[in-house]
């Protein structure tokens, strides 16, 4: 049981400190300079990582299994990222940005799931939609 939720909780922990990073992130701070620095840091890490995963050896096959996927993610990850620190120097709250990103991005990652991946919209899923929105509509009134 805690193996089937282990990867979640390391994404909530994760991204919790994600956005309180993103948004302690200097202001006068160039955001590609800060990013550069993250991106060293993780660098580094995953490398250590890397090598103690395939102990030490056929490190450069493992190169030669990825695909494009690994170079969009990586393009990804900086929008994301520079999109983040963005939204929170121009004045986001930290506990409104996140939530808005991720019900929209979960909206839209369901009608991929069903127009890329052929997958099946319950009515659950659908109504949750609605509520979704319904939050949203909620959340930014004032």
């Amino acid at each position: 049981m805690l193996t089937h939720f282990l990867p979640v909780i390391i994404v909530v922990l994760s991204n919790t400190f994600y956005h309180i990073s993103s948004k302690s992130t200097a202001q006068d701070a160039n955001p590609f300079a800060s990013l550069f620095v993250t991106y060293s840091v993780a660098a580094i890490i995953t490398l250590i990582l890397l090598l103690i995963n395939t102990h030490f050896k056929s490190v450069l096959h493992t190169f030669t299994q990825l695909n494009w996927a690994s170079f969009v993610l990586g393009i990804a990850i900086i929008g994301l990222e520079f999109g983040y620190i963005q939204a929170y120097r121009f004045g986001w709250n930290i506990s409104v940005c996140s939530l808005i990103c991720s019900v929209l991005l979960g909206i839209i990652l369901l009608f991929i799931g069903i127009l890329v991946y052929r997958e099946q919209m319950t009515k659950q899923q659908f109504f949750g939609i609605i509520l979704c929105l319904m939050g949203i509509f909620f959340i930014n009134k004032k």
